[in-house]
């Protein structure tokens, strides 16, 4: 028994992964193309994807909303635990990154079920409010520029239906935000949302130690 998070050392995430992942084949082959990339870092872990692909099924969802997309990994998982008339608006500024995702997407069968938008995730997202989309969405994940952080954040809590989720990757920032010694702008703007959130009453509120530490906030009734 413990009374905090147990450690993970190499020899406990290969059991937990051996014991519990149940990764795709198309997602797996996407997770290591994009291991042989520059930029591979910025991808979720897999153990998360599926994590996220449940409280998909849990919810019900329906209608998602993704702000920052890069190879498509988050995108196909949540996709694929859609039902399928269910939608993600995934939004991105890379054409470069997203057409790994098209391909993978594509071949899972899924593209119609992926809305991209490449431009700014701002610009999308204040466009689906001006239409009319407030309270429709069941879920939002952020997964972009840090220093955005509270702006996609508010913006997506406008989207949610009460009861829906905010999915908010990258809160512990590898260590990072507690780290006095780490004053540069994207760490200042991580721990910025992350007392934010905390402070805020419109929400429940988790931040779980999952990847980098995601955050599950749930939208209240009166939110």
């Amino acid at each position: 028994m413990s009374n905090r998070t147990i450690a993970l050392d190499d020899r406990l995430y290969a059991y937990l992964l051996a014991n519990s992942l149940r990764e795709p084949e198309v997602l797996r082959r996407l997770r290591a193309e994009t291991l042989t990339m520059a930029r591979a870092s910025m991808q979720i872990a897999p153990e998360q994807g599926q994590f996220m692909a449940l409280l998909v099924r849990l919810m019900g969802a329906t209608r998602i909303v993704e702000i920052g997309t890069f190879t498509g990994y988050s995108t196909l998982a949540m996709a694929l635990a859609l039902p399928a008339h269910g939608r993600v608006i995934a939004c991105d500024v890379s054409d470069e990154w997203t057409a790994i995702a098209r391909r993978y997407w594509a071949e899972a069968g899924v593209a119609d079920r992926i809305d991209l938008r490449l431009q700014p995730a701002l610009d999308t997202l204040d466009r689906l409010i001006a239409d009319g989309e407030a309270g429709r969405f069941d879920i939002a994940f952020i997964d972009a520029d840090k220093e955005n952080g509270l702006n996609y954040y508010e913006r997506a809590l406008t989207l949610l239906r009460p009861g829906g989720i905010v999915l908010i990757d990258n809160t512990l920032w590898n260590g990072s935000v507690a780290d006095p010694a780490r004053d540069d702008g994207e760490t200042a703007a991580i721990r910025a949302l992350n007392a934010a959130l905390h402070g805020d009453e419109r929400i429940d509120l988790s931040l779980l130690p999952l990847g980098d530490g995601l955050t599950i906030a749930r939208k209240r009734g009166n939110g």
